[in-house]
């Protein structure tokens, strides 16, 4: 009986030491609110302390443009059909003149043919979300078993409606039009990212843990997040090292269009990872400088939000 209670007393202590675990923090939301009440666009917001499992939201479940955030469901389309063994890092890509699009990336620019490993072209969609390499591995891994992938996690408002600079073939859904490439909500994008960082391949239901094979594509896949050339909103406050000379703590994605600014991504703090999810859009400030309004919003944002948890 006495350990009854001293396991009782235990637990109550921790409880006292983790007042919001689990649970969402009210006060944060409050703040946040009203930084995003001044901004001259709308904002959608999800974050979630990975460790305590504390969590905040604004709009966080309301349908958003991605822009290019929905690489990351390429990225996780890719890991399962690797670890399924249907594709691998050094499969042989074919880059050819017809393939080539505007926007982010180099590979526009390169002369063609050339040939690519899976791999070169995931890590150019990623570190410099490059719109050509994204196209390549669509090609590679099938619109359609990417969106069927997106269902299979239990995402009901995210969508890869096509690829990026190309018109939609086929019926598509009449929000098509008003999302462009992709929807989702900040809340189903942050689950996106929480599976590369806690590397869950598994399906919803599974509690299994990551196999030694599942570790190493997890490992690549946020060796690449962690790359990732944009750094002017998430990492703008909370980057401590020169990420030319030592890897980042921060591994995200970034999604931009004239007046849409997004950022996901998970900070290694100090008392353990923080996911942030961030969406903007109808922004006043449509302007590509780093100061842009958007941008430096979803900075102050992400470091409010770390040194509350930290």
């Amino acid at each position: 009986m006495k350990k009854c209670y001293l396991w009782l007393a235990l637990f109550l202590c921790l409880l006292s030491f983790h007042p919001m675990w689990g649970q969402e923090d009210t006060a944060l939301e409050t703040q946040l609110r009203a930084l995003a009440a001044l901004h001259k666009g709308k904002v959608a917001v999800f974050a979630k302390d990975l460790k305590t499992g504390k969590t905040v939201a604004i709009n966080a479940d309301t349908p958003v443009p991605t822009a290019s955030v929905i690489k990351l469901t390429v990225l996780f389309e890719a890991l399962k059909q690797i670890q399924a063994g249907k594709a691998h890092f050094e499969d042989r890509l074919r880059l050819t003149k017809e393939n080539q699009v505007e926007g982010s990336g180099v590979l526009g620019f390169f002369d063609t043919p050339q040939t690519l490993t899976l791999k070169d072209v995931l890590t150019m969609m990623i570190i410099v979300s490059d719109n050509t390499a994204t196209n390549v591995a669509i090609d590679k891994l099938g619109l359609k078993n990417i969106d069927n992938r997106i269902q299979w996690l239990g995402l009901k408002n995210t969508w890869l409606y096509k690829k990026v600079s190309k018109p939609p073939v086929g019926p598509m859904p009449p929000d098509q039009k008003q999302f462009g490439l992709g929807k989702t909500t900040a809340r189903e994008m942050a689950d996106v990212m929480e599976r590369f960082a806690a590397c869950n391949l598994n399906a919803p239901s599974s509690a299994a843990k990551p196999t030694a094979r599942d570790q190493k594509l997890c490992d690549a896949a946020m060796h690449m997040l962690r790359n990732q050339f944009y750094r002017n909103s998430i990492p703008r406050y909370l980057e401590a090292v020169d990420t030319t000379e030592g890897e980042s703590k921060i591994a995200n994605k970034t999604g931009a269009l004239d007046n849409v600014r997004n950022d996901v991504g998970v900070v290694d703090a100090k008392n353990g990872p923080v996911l942030i999810s961030e969406f903007t859009w109808d922004n006043q400030d449509t302007s590509w400088t780093p100061d842009n309004a958007a941008e430096v919003l979803m900075a102050k944002v992400a470091k409010i939000i770390v040194d509350r948890w930290q």
